[in-house]
């Protein structure tokens, strides 16, 4: 995993959940208490999957080499991340005074968080959902747990598709914005028994509970957009005794539960249903995301090579570049830019090729 032929690791990491970025900083961890005391990580110490995988694999291989991931971290020069759980770790980490390298917040540039999350999830949600169980979107209720810009994007499409669209949300200003744009905003106790689509948008964990599951309709459907799978409470669901599942396709699951005969529809095993059940978002908007990757690392390597600013913190794309990222995508959509005059861009206290705001706007 990770081997570099003939060198002791990558100059630097393009990472989509923080998943390699957490390999290295665990595996030099545990190099390190290998060499003290010559204990090993224990993959049964977690119930989390993704990062079981991770401590088996670290088990497997500190034997083998035991400095690969402390090397690694000494020719890391960078990673620049790009999604929100992704970021979400690099700051814990950074908090604490053990992130080994910098990193860049690919995640919260403007043109990624406002069109991949936004208009890549108002594209692949319900193009997942239609592909998966085939049903009309139009006239159903519809929950999207969280109105971030992955949830706006879900309330935008299925809205659009004619369904009732409800909304939870802990963020008092997301709560207002949603109302705001018309959608009711409630928790998922109140409306549970009545919602025939529940969309959980928000990259936290026990969205959708077991509790929660056992009070929906027949054949409710139930997606995950935001993260691992743990938004749904698969783990409950799965290990309930007496459970039933039906198979209805690929990707498609009626968990049926034994006391009622009740059932419900999960999607894609509770992961990612865009990348389960259809193909992810289209291609224009992840232009948009890899763009701001190639930027991002080059703008590493600059850091690397010339101006030594980053230290081991997080940082956010400047402000030039997440512009330039919009700018190479003008040209295909036809758009024709306004051109400020030396007045003009002197009177609002710009240049006139930009940056045209500050790293405070809110887009």
């Amino acid at each position: 995993m990770m081997t570099v032929p003939g060198e002791d690791g990558c100059d630097s990491l393009v990472d989509d959940g923080g998943d390699a970025t957490q390999l290295i900083h665990k595996g030099k961890e545990f190099e390190e208490k290998y060499a003290k005391d010559g204990s090993l990580p224990d993959p049964a110490s977690t119930t989390n999957a993704e990062f079981k995988c991770i401590l088996q694999l670290l088990k497997d291989s500190i034997p083998l080499d035991k400095t690969k991931y402390s090397s690694m971290a000494v020719s890391c020069k960078g990673v620049s991340e790009e999604t929100t759980t992704g970021v979400h770790r690099l700051r814990e980490m950074a908090a604490k005074g053990e992130l080994l390298f910098p990193a860049i917040n690919v995640n919260d540039c403007v043109t990624k968080s406002k069109f991949d999350n936004v208009y890549g999830c108002r594209h692949s949600l319900p193009d997942s959902i239609m592909r998966a169980t085939d049903v009309m979107i139009g006239g159903k209720r519809t929950l999207v747990c969280g109105y971030g810009d992955v949830g706006k994007g879900c309330a935008f499409a299925l809205r659009g598709a004619g369904a009732r669209v409800l909304v939870t949300e802990i963020d008092p200003i997301n709560a207002l914005q949603a109302c705001m744009e018309g959608f009711q905003v409630v928790t998922t106790e109140d409306c549970v028994h009545e919602i025939d689509i529940f969309t959980s948008a928000t990259g936290n964990f026990k969205i959708i509970t077991l509790e929660h599951m056992k009070k929906m309709k027949n054949n409710a459907i139930v997606c995950n957009i935001g993260h691992f799978d743990n938004e749904i409470d698969m783990e409950d669901l799965e290990q309930f005794p007496g459970m039933t599942v039906e198979n209805i396709k690929p990707q498609v699951d009626r968990f049926v539960f034994p006391d009622t005969g009740n059932g419900v529809i999960v999607l894609a095993s509770g992961r990612l249903v865009n990348l389960g059940c259809a193909t992810g978002h289209p291609s224009f908007v992840m232009s948009c995301s890899f763009t701001n990757q190639v930027l991002a690392q080059l703008d590493l390597l600059k850091n690397w090579t010339e101006t030594k600013a980053y230290k081991n913190d997080v940082y956010l794309l400047p402000k030039h570049l997440d512009e330039k990222v919009a700018l190479l995508h003008l040209p295909s959509l036809g758009a024709h830019l306004t051109v400020l005059s030396q007045e003009q861009a002197d009177y609002i206290g710009v240049k006139v090729n930009g940056p045209f705001k500050n790293d405070t706007y809110r887009y």
